[in-house]
């Protein structure tokens, strides 16, 4: 595997920070996973596989990934293996107030995290505004910051208009059927959900969903499902005054102490602790807890 990457630069306490990297050779992410802030990341050449809370998205050069704070995504290599990619990360504050209270709903990102794929003839102009993102981190001259917030928010602008366009279709098979799979479980979770059950649902062999599914999630097919349940039993815990035996039956579980142990296994804390560490909170504000427990 042949890497490179570039400096790495910050603005205002890591508030924003942006990075190219260059990569050739097979590589993924180890297991999903999510954090605090927003993030755009710009594939600048080649092409590569996101898989972004139960959907797979094949991400082509000129593509833009847009993620929400707390969503679960994972990238990795597809048939081809190298890639130039800009990541940019940011906090709500490290927008003016003013554009951010604006008429135009600029973030969250209105649609959820997706692929933006803007017109050809377009794609230019986008590029455009993340190397000036760069040139003007790299030779900070005055008023860099600002010239930053004004580029970024251009870009933000562009991004919420080409987000009422249907997202494009996926070609690869494979990846949309994962898709369709992972919707399912976040809709049937409460049903026995066995590999051999869902793979004889959806038409494929057990063994090629298996090794599929991991290798596009992140995920085994029983951690999973298990992930999908801890989710809503976290929610439940949250939002609801329900005893922790009937939010155990609710998601699934027919045994009080295999939730228990599944549920701390996956949080690092009881039912009860976290719902006592974290009942003011909303459940919007909790989602940071990762389908894979909190990281």
């Amino acid at each position: 595997m042949v890497d490179n990457f570039g400096p790495k630069y910050y603005l205002e306490n890591e508030s924003f920070s942006l990075q190219f990297m260059y990569r050739k050779g097979y590589s993924a992410m180890s297991t999903p996973h999510a954090h605090a802030f927003y993030e755009l990341y710009y594939l600048r050449k080649g092409e590569r596989v996101y898989f972004i809370n139960g959907k797979v998205y094949t991400v082509k050069s000129g593509d833009i990934i847009v993620i929400n704070p707390h969503d679960v995504h994972r990238t990795t290599s597809s048939s081809v293996p190298e890639f130039e990619r800009i990541l940019i990360n940011f906090t709500h504050d490290f927008l003016e107030s003013g554009i951010l209270s604006s008429d135009l709903p600029l973030l969250p990102f209105q649609h959820g995290s997706q692929l933006i794929r803007f017109p050809v003839k377009e794609q230019p102009n986008t590029e455009q505004l993340i190397f000036e993102m760069l040139r003007e981190c790299k030779k900070k001259q005055p008023g860099y910051t600002f010239y930053v917030k004004a580029l970024l928010t251009k870009l933000l602008i562009q991004i919420y208009r080409q987000s009422f366009q249907a997202p494009p279709e996926n070609e690869h098979p494979m990846y949309e059927k994962i898709s369709e799979i992972a919707t399912y479980l976040h809709q049937h979770y409460l049903e026995e959900l066995t590999l051999k059950k869902i793979a004889g649902q959806f038409y494929i062999s057990p063994s090629y969903l298996s090794r599929t599914f991991k290798k596009v999630t992140g995920f085994y097919f029983s951690e999973y499902v298990q992930a999908v349940r801890m989710r809503e039993a976290r929610r439940q815990l949250i939002e609801s005054d329900e005893k922790v035996l009937t939010i155990a039956g609710n998601v699934g579980f027919h045994s009080i102490a295999h939730f228990n142990k599944t549920f701390k296994k996956m949080t690092g804390v009881s039912p009860i602790q976290f719902r006592k560490q974290n009942k003011h909170l909303s459940y919007e504000e909790q989602k940071g807890y990762l389908l894979n427990g909190d990281s």
